[in-house]
């Protein structure tokens, strides 16, 4: 038995009579999950079956096969290349923090020094020259609002009126709350990572501004547990002089990025890239010669 997850389920019923190399009538398929177009492209599902071979039909069709069939002019067989199939992951990643980067490969970026390249967003790197154009941010709250509203009246969750609110001089406080509004995280925040970028981007473009999202306390828990992570890699960062964290997702990274800038603001506070491109933040004292 197989899980096959595919973009329709057409696709999905080919890549699985390829896997078991067999044709599709010799199957036995139960449906899991129809496909779905989705919304915006934020509730977008796949089609998901699983398949077996089903042996009744395949001896049955074995037993009507003619056992001499006259010999025909060959033809030149064109091979066609196989089309690997999408496997459904099933395992499910800890809700905060993932780690999949080896030990040795982390003493070995604490040993490295300082001479690499830095890289981390320029929305939160604090060390970026200030503008100097000054931005209403009260009316810019009011419009986005407005507009923001509009966009998502016809959505089909149970939601309150969307609040829009200057979080600081140069940030929007978009808040989502009601009965639905945490469907709009998703899994692992999966569909919250979409919508920030989607409204970062609409914000960010048109008015100048930054964008700090909330639905359903979302953000503020996350916050919470970054905080209390952050614990023990601030105890050997006050032992050792330096430390680094683990693997760290999504918004989780800047979280914890602007609480280490913070508290150490003679450190050099990093974030650096695995070879998978998963992120991390090294902490460590500036190099003087």
């Amino acid at each position: 038995m197989i899980k096959i997850e595919a973009v329709t389920l057409e696709e999905a019923y080919k890549d699985a009579a390829a896997t078991l190399k067999c044709s599709v009538t010799e199957m036995a398929v139960e449906v899991v999950q129809a496909p779905s177009g989705g919304f915006l492209g934020l509730f977008k599902k796949p089609a998901i079956i699983v398949a077996t071979i089903d042996k009744s039909k395949q001896v049955k069709n074995e037993v009507n096969t003619p056992k001499q069939v006259s010999p025909k002019k060959e033809k030149p067989v064109v091979r066609e290349e196989e089309i690997s199939p999408t496997f459904l992951n099933d395992t499910i990643m800890p809700t905060s923090f993932v780690s999949d980067q080896d030990e040795e490969e982390l003493e070995e970026d604490l040993a490295s020094g300082l001479d690499y390249t830095a890289d981390y967003d320029d929305a939160y790197d604090e060390e970026n020259i200030e503008k100097e154009v000054s931005v209403d941010i009260d009316a810019i709250a009011v419009e986005v609002q407005k507009e923001i509203n509009d966009l998502f009246k016809l959505i089909c969750f149970e939601i309150d009126t969307i609040e829009v609110s200057p979080y600081d001089n140069e940030t929007l406080l978009v808040e989502f709350k009601g009965e639905d509004a945490a469907l709009l995280i998703g899994k692992e925040g999966y569909r919250y990572k979409a919508l920030s970028y989607m409204l970062f981007n609409w914000i960010n473009t048109k008015y100048d501004v930054q964008l700090r999202l909330e639905i359903a306390e979302f953000l503020k828990n996350q916050e919470e547990s970054v905080g209390r992570y952050l614990t023990s890699v601030c105890e050997n960062i006050d032992r050792d002089g330096r430390a680094q964290t683990k693997i760290l997702d999504g918004v989780l990274v800047q979280i914890a990025l602007k609480e280490l800038r913070e508290r150490y603001p003679e450190k050099y506070v990093v974030i650096r890239s695995t070879r998978d491109g998963l992120k991390y933040i090294l902490v460590n004292d500036y190099h003087t010669n």
